[in-house]
């Protein structure tokens, strides 16, 4: 396993094999500390406040397409843990028909028939991911950190271990997501999470929301 190049973060094979092992033995204090409880909180709000307001415009266009596109709402809600592991609403644009069931597996591909025609311009240029700055604002979220899981994944089949994740807060996007395993279900590649949980810095942050750039434009997304 080996995430995604330029290698910002060293091997997948050497975070399959230190990201667990850093979580279980590091005290909480030695991986987080002023950086993600007061000035990370901080950071995110100004910069989410700002994206939203820039933004707001084009939110406004896609929320009237979305609602002459397709019958349903505007705002897909699913329940997700968050820091400390507590329960919050996850905000999206509807890129799905309302008959799709809410708590069913994440599409793979854009054929997929439950995606809307919009949807699939949406979900490939990630402006469905836009109301996650509400989530940022109230606090809920991060723009960089262990992707929020789905309620039910958690409750089913989370062990105390995997529960770790929850240290810090939910991000838009982090290490896995910028990984060469993005595809694969979060829950299969945890070790990322842990590797960030254990290495978290403003400076990987960075590097982060810069592949996050870097992998969106090779992807073809804009």
């Amino acid at each position: 396993m080996k995430l995604s190049r330029p290698e910002y973060f060293g091997s997948g094979e050497a975070i399959a094999k230190e990201g667990t092992a850093a979580v279980l033995e590091q005290p909480y204090s030695q991986r987080v500390g002023g950086y993600t409880e007061v000035m990370k909180p901080f950071i995110d709000f100004v910069i989410a406040a700002v994206l939203l307001l820039i933004t707001s415009p084009v939110m406004l266009v896609a929320a009237i397409t979305i609602k002459l596109d397709s019958k349903g709402p505007v705002i897909f809600r699913q329940e997700r843990y968050g820091k400390n592991g507590v329960k919050f609403n996850i905000y999206k644009f509807r890129t799905m028909r309302t008959d799709a069931p809410k708590y069913s597996a994440s599409p793979t591909t854009s054929n997929d028939p439950r995606i809307t025609r919009l949807g699939r311009l949406l979900r490939k240029t990630s402006l469905d991911e836009l109301p996650q700055l509400l989530n940022i604002i109230k606090g809920d979220m991060s723009f960089v950190g262990p992707r929020p899981e789905q309620k039910r994944i958690v409750e089913e089949s989370y062990t105390d271990l995997e529960r770790r994740r929850f240290l810090v807060k939910p991000g838009i996007t982090g290490l896995w997501q910028v990984s060469d395993v993005r595809k694969d279900p979060i829950h299969h590649n945890l070790q990322y999470d842990f590797h960030y949980i254990s290495n978290v810095s403003i400076l990987m942050d960075i590097k982060i929301l810069f592949k996050t750039v870097v992998v969106m434009v090779k992807s073809n997304t804009f």
